[in-house]
């Protein structure tokens, strides 16, 4: 069997949507971000909250008075063009795309199709950004001149200008909460209930509405799991041995964000927090439709003896409201 995999691969337009991009950007993968995924939407990319306010009954009488308008808050994703580009020698590239092969007990290993390979070729790169979206989604700062995730600003620079603003002016309404150290038994169940009560009154109405989540640290994730599993209980007893597929704390999911190991490499960051807020204020944007250039390449260079892969498209992440989000952070962030 032939260790170089020559055929070259290109993806625009709908197959780059169908093929390569929309299936890490739905399904239950998507959904445990805990944002909004606004895929491919109409540029300008902009993010929507409707409320309604007031009480929408009255009197019966003749005539039309459809009383005041629901208010609708907006803002504009500013997406920014980034590329990905890997590379790999042709023998390490083969071994992980046969790695992906033989995971599959339906393929036959005696007679590899091109399509075969095209899928683990996909699902390898798909894979590695994936994740650097998800990274850059909270730790990207396009002012950063040394470092990884740059590409596109995300949700904690803008909190921390937010928070900034808050103190110097007091114009901004975001609620920020001091974390404790999470080396104590119930802390994060503390910081939890202090993090509810500090919350705008708007925010906690919504609760009812299903949509509220408790983006944190995997440290703060931890102490709440250890403190869930030190309760006396029969139900803590078996979830200690077989784990939990997701934890709540009064019906409100809570997401690990899992960015620990990349806050340790920047000290403008805050490296622990928890943001409680409705899933639906916060959103990343991706677009591969409405800009030029945008694609997905994979091919075989012989001169360097090297699999490549490329992919170009827009992306972008913000969040709409200050004051539905209530954030803990350290004390000198």
């Amino acid at each position: 069997m032939s260790r170089i995999i020559e055929n070259p691969k290109s993806y625009t337009g709908r197959e780059l949507e169908t093929i390569f991009f929309r299936p890490m950007l739905s399904g239950p993968d998507a959904i445990d971000l805990g944002v909004r995924i606004m895929y491919n939407m109409p540029v300008p990319t902009m993010l929507n909250f409707w409320h309604r306010e007031g009480d929408v009954l009255q009197k019966y009488a003749k005539g039309w008075n459809g009383g005041e308008l629901a208010k609708r808050f907006q803002k504009e994703i500013r997406l920014s063009k980034v590329k990905a580009e890997m590379g790999y020698s042709a023998s390490d590239y083969f071994g992980m795309i046969y790695e992906l092969i033989t995971n599959s007990g339906a393929v036959n290993l005696d007679d590899l199709s091109g399509t075969e390979l095209e899928q683990a070729e996909t699902t390898l790169f798909r894979q590695a950004i994936a994740e650097s979206i998800r990274a850059t989604m909270w730790l990207g700062d396009t002012e950063r001149t040394n470092g990884s995730y740059t590409s596109f600003n995300g949700f904690l620079k803008a909190i921390k200008a937010d928070l900034q603003t808050t103190a110097n002016t007091g114009k901004s309404f975001i609620r920020n909460v001091k974390i404790p150290a999470m080396s104590g038994a119930d802390a994060a169940i503390s910081l939890f209930e202090r993090m509810w009560n500090a919350a705008d009154d708007r925010l906690t109405a919504m609760k009812d509405e299903g949509n509220l989540v408790i983006q944190c640290t995997s440290d703060i994730y931890l102490n709440y799991e250890k403190s869930l599993e030190d309760k006396p209980l029969e139900s803590a007893f078996a979830a200690l041995q077989q784990g939990r597929k997701g934890l709540r704390w009064h019906g409100i999911p809570i997401v690990d964000v899992k960015v620990g190991s990349y806050l340790s490499s920047f000290a403008d960051m805050p490296q622990s927090f928890a943001i409680l807020t409705d899933k639906r204020n916060m959103a990343l944007a991706v677009n591969t439709a409405d800009f030029p250039g945008n694609e997905v390449r994979m091919w075989y260079n012989p001169d360097e003896m090297e699999n490549r892969q490329r992919a170009i498209f827009m992306a972008g992440a913000d969040y709409l409201l200050p004051e539905l989000l209530t954030v803990a952070v350290e004390a000198d962030v």
